[in-house]
């Protein structure tokens, strides 16, 4: 298991999923926060204060972690940030689950009427989560810019 995990071709292949999910991910974001702070209330997670604040910063920490992952650069911290995302949007889609609350995600467009049920997004998450794992515990240092 372990020199699975550890083979550059996974590693590389993970990176390249988990940080153009990042990017592709903050995209939308970026060009349309007003849009996105509509998706972040729909949760009713966040406190009303913070939304605009989130919605402005959160799109911004996904394109820089997406890039970081994939060029390996700051790679054991952008990683981390990765993994730590992904564990916030899977507990935040189970309580809405949880709840009874039919959103859309908010993943990859904003502000629109649910268009898949929230179980999908949350399933899309898991799996995404376990290639970031990989990340995680590969020891591959190979194809990264940086050095930690």
């Amino acid at each position: 298991m372990r020199r699975l995990i550890d083979t550059d071709q996974l590693t590389m292949l993970s990176r390249l999923l988990v940080g153009g999910m990042y990017i592709v991910a903050s995209f939308y974001k970026i060009i349309e926060p007003g849009s996105f702070a509509k998706s972040i209330w729909q949760y009713h997670l966040v406190p009303g204060s913070l939304i605009n604040l989130m919605a402005l910063i959160l799109p911004w920490l996904e394109l820089i972690i997406g890039l970081a992952v994939i060029f390996g650069l700051a790679y054991r911290g952008a990683v981390i940030w990765a993994n730590l995302l992904l564990v916030v949007f899977i507990t935040a889609l189970a309580s809405t689950i949880v709840r009874g609350i039919d959103i859309d995600c908010g993943c990859f467009k904003a502000g629109k009427s649910a268009t898949g049920p929230a179980w999908q997004a949350l399933i899309f998450d898991l799996v995404a989560i376990l290639f970031s794992l990989q990340l995680w515990f590969s020891r591959s240092t190979r194809w990264r810019l940086g050095r930690s």
